[in-house]
């Protein structure tokens, strides 16, 4: 039954095809080539938090990949305009990013997400690079952060900080974004996977999906929870963090009879996460993405299954 699940949400969100694809050489450059590495976030106007996530993984990038040009880009529009009203800082949008490495001579770019899940806003960064293709020998994107149900056990591990040392009428809770794709899912069999890896007082909540701060609560009622450590599943900590969930959700969460402590720390910050994007972007460099319209031609034709 598990399995199942885990299956039927998997599919639900869509994932990427990275994982079975087989070795590639694509960034292996001839003379003349330039290689680059376009890390896009959906961006935050808090300029400490900026810091300490999407700035810290930059500077890892930079540091593990020296024979690439890494740069950063940001996809809301409305936090681009405001960073720079407020701060003078111009950050580009993906495909200003990639036009100017076009121009710039790079011949072969991988962009890599911050994103959390396979959902709307993957799917459309996947879209807006889609149209750059043409323009580069080699162009792709890699994979979100919960991606193979071995990317949600790491995940789990990377957070033992925030439950290892909870009693047991304490419990931490974590509240994503939420979204109407089905790619929300990804927050229930996240929970799931805590349950799983035997961390009974892990609950998920979302701002704007499911499940729905109710739902939390009645299952931290359901296991007897008297205290709750909350924090932001989000790689910054930057307007929910600060109101919707430090303030709205800790005040409903205490009008419940929970004693709340709210931590304005973003994913970003976790060294341990930053280094799941690491390797998602090194597989996507030496990996294809698998084609499956090609292996069902080739089934098609008479070829097995391995």
């Amino acid at each position: 039954m598990k399995k199942m699940l885990v299956v039927l949400v998997m599919l639900a969100m869509g994932i990427s095809l990275f994982a079975n694809g087989a070795k590639s050489n694509d960034f292996d450059l001839k003379k003349g080539e330039k290689k680059a590495i376009l890390l896009v976030s959906f961006g935050t106007t808090f300029p400490e938090t900026r810091e300490k996530t999407i700035g810290a993984l930059e500077k890892e990038f930079k540091a593990d990949y020296p024979d690439f040009k890494v740069v950063t880009a940001f996809t809301s529009r409305i936090i681009m305009r405001r960073i720079k009203e407020n701060e003078g800082i111009t950050y580009d949008n993906p495909s200003e990013a990639l036009k100017k490495l076009k121009k710039d001579g790079y011949t072969h770019v991988l962009v890599q997400g911050t994103h959390i899940m396979n959902a709307i806003e993957s799917e459309t960064l996947k879209t807006e690079v889609e149209s750059y293709k043409g323009d580069f020998k080699v162009l792709k994107v890699s994979t979100p952060l919960l991606t193979s149900v071995e990317d949600y056990k790491e995940v789990v591990k990377a957070l033992k900080p925030t439950y290892k040392n909870l009693k047991k009428d304490e419990a931490v809770v974590f509240i994503g974004h939420g979204t109407h794709h089905p790619g929300n899912s990804a927050y229930s069999m996240l929970e799931h996977v805590f349950h799983g890896e035997g961390v009974k007082n892990a609950f998920l909540g979302t701002v704007e999906g499911y499940p729905a701060l109710d739902d939390v609560i009645a299952g931290l009622k359901k296991a007897k929870i008297k205290k709750v450590e909350l924090y932001p599943f989000m790689i910054v900590a930057g307007d929910h963090a600060n109101n919707d969930i430090a303030v709205d959700m800790k005040e409903e969460l205490e009008k419940n009879g929970f004693t709340v402590k709210a931590h304005l720390v973003g994913l970003g910050e976790n060294k341990e996460i930053r280094k799941i994007f690491v390797e998602h972007a090194e597989f996507g460099l030496t990996h294809e993405e698998e084609n499956m319209l090609a292996k069902k031609k080739e089934y098609a034709n008479g070829k097995q299954p391995l």
